[in-house]
C-alpha cells in the first residue's frame, strides 16, 4: 500500500487566510503533500510561535510572517524555542515564508521571500517541502538558440508548477528545462521515440522503471498509466516526428514534455538495434545478420519480461521470412507467436495460428 502523502502545517494570521490558501493550493498542486490549512489558522489570543508549536505533529511545519501576525515587538524568547531549538531537537522539517513587507528575525532559516505569491519563491518552498529530486542528467544543450528564461517560465508553470503536458520543437529547451525544473519531480524518464513502435517505447519505459511487463500491449499500457499517475513523474519524449503518442501521456501526477526534434542518441541498446534492423528489413544486414539479430532480440526482451515486444519482433521476422520464402524461419517465428499469445490466455488466435504453421510450414518443411 502506497504511504500517505507528506503533511504540511500553515501556521497564519487570520487576516492572511487567502495569500495561506493560495500557498496551500501551489503545494497541493505540485508537491504531492497534504496541508492543514484551517487547523493553522490563528485564534484570538494565540501568536505564530504558539501556532507552529501545535503544528509539529506535521512532517513540515510553514510560518507565513506578515504584519497582520507578527507582533511590533516580539522578543526572542518567545519565538526561540518553538520555532528553533523544539523542532530540530524533534527532527520536524520547518521554514518560513515572508508574506509582505514584513521584518522577521534575521536567524530564522529557510526563509522564502512570497510577496505577491512570487513563483520564484513559491517554487523555492515546494522543493523544501518535496525534499527530493530527480536522479536524471539531461545531456548538454550546448548553446540553444532560443529566449531561455520565458520558454523556461512557460513550461514550468505548465508542467513543473502542476501536472499537465506540453509540446515543444527544441530537443535542448527540453533538456535545458529538465535541467532547471528537475527538483520539481521524482524522476525524469526520457524516451527517444523517433519512428519506434508503441510497444518498444511503452516497453522502454518499463525497463527505466524497473517494471516487467509479460502482457500484451494494451494490458501494458494501462499497468503503466497505473504506475505513473500516481507519481509526480516527467516523461520526456523527444524526436515526436508524427502523432504524439497519447498514451503515454499519462493523468494523475504524472507531467509529460514532448520535444518534436530528437535529442542526442542515449547508447546503443541491443534489443533496440534487433527492432530497428527487422521493422525497417535493412538488406545491408544480409538475411542471415538479421535472422541472428532476431533471435538475440527474442532472448532479450524474453529475459527482461517484455513480452509484447518479443511478439512484435517475431511478427516483424516472419513477415520478413515471407519475403525470403524461408519456410525455417516461418515455422519457427509462427511457433514462438503461439508460445506468447496461449501466454496471454488468447487461446482462439494461438490455435488459428498454430493450424497455420502445422499445416503451411511444418509439413512442408519435412518434404524437404
Amino acid at each position: 500500500m502506497q504511504a500517505l502523502n507528506p503533511a504540511v502545517f500553515l501556521a497564519y494570521a487570520a487576516a492572511d487566510r487567502e495569500i495561506a490558501a493560495g500557498i496551500a493550493a501551489f503545494l497541493e498542486r505540485g508537491a504531492d503533500v497534504r496541508v492543514f490549512l484551517k487547523e493553522g489558522e490563528m485564534r484570538p489570543g494565540e501568536d505564530l510561535a504558539a501556532k507552529a508549536r501545535e503544528g509539529r505533529m506535521a512532517d513540515v511545519v510553514l510560518v507565513l510572517f506578515s504584519r497582520n501576525g507578527m507582533p511590533s515587538r516580539w522578543p526572542r524568547a518567545q519565538w526561540e524555542g518553538p520555532l528553533i531549538t523544539e523542532p530540530a531537537a524533534e527532527g520536524v522539517r520547518i521554514g518560513f515564508v515572508k508574506c509582505d513587507d514584513c521584518v522577521p528575525p534575521r536567524v530564522l532559516a529557510p526563509l522564502f521571500e512570497c510577496e505577491g505569491m512570487n513563483l520564484r519563491g513559491l517554487r523555492k518552498l515546494k522543493r523544501l517541502v518535496r525534499d527530493r529530486a530527480a536522479t536524471y542528467m539531461s545531456p548538454d544543450p550546448g548553446n540553444p538558440d532560443f529566449n531561455n528564461a520565458a520558454d523556461l517560465e512557460i513550461l514550468g508553470i505548465a508542467i513543473a508548477d502542476r501536472p499537465g503536458n506540453d509540446t515543444v520543437a527544441s530537443a535542448a529547451l527540453a533538456f535545458e528545462f529538465v535541467h532547471a525544473y528537475r527538483e520539481d519531480f521524482d524522476e525524469v524518464f526520457r524516451l527517444e521515440s523517433g519512428s519506434r513502435t508503441m510497444a518498444a517505447l511503452a516497453g522502454d519505459l518499463a525497463a527505466q522503471l524497473g517494471m516487467r511487463l509479460e502482457g500484451d500491449m494494451q494490458s501494458n499500457l494501462e499497468r503503466l498509466q497505473t504506475f505513473c499517475r500516481e507519481r509526480r513523474f516527467l516523461i520526456l519524449l523527444d524526436g515526436v516526428h508524427d502523432v504524439a503518442p497519447h498514451q503515454l501521456i499519462f493523468d494523475g501526477r504524472c507531467s509529460t514534455l514532448i520535444a518534436t526534434e530528437a535529442g542526442p542518441q542515449a547508447g546503443s541498446d541491443p534489443l533496440r538495434l534487433a527492432q530497428d534492423a527487422l521493422a525497417r528489413i535493412d538488406p545491408a544486414a544480409g538475411w542471415a545478420g538479421m535472422c541472428n539479430l532476431a533471435r538475440h532480440g527474442r532472448r532479450l526482451a524474453r529475459e527482461q519480461g517484455r513480452i509484447a515486444e518479443c511478439f512484435e519482433l517475431m511478427e516483424q521476422w516472419h513477415a520478413a521470412a515471407e519475403s525470403e520464402d524461408d519456410r525455417a524461419v516461418l515455422n519457427e517465428s509462427a511457433r514462438e507467436m503461439v508460445w506468447i499469445l496461449e501466454g496471454w490466455g488468447r487461446t482462439e488466435e494461438a490455435e488459428r495460428l498454430e493450424y497455420d504453421r502445422a499445416t503451411e510450414f511444418e509439413d512442408q518443411m519435412r518434404l524437404w
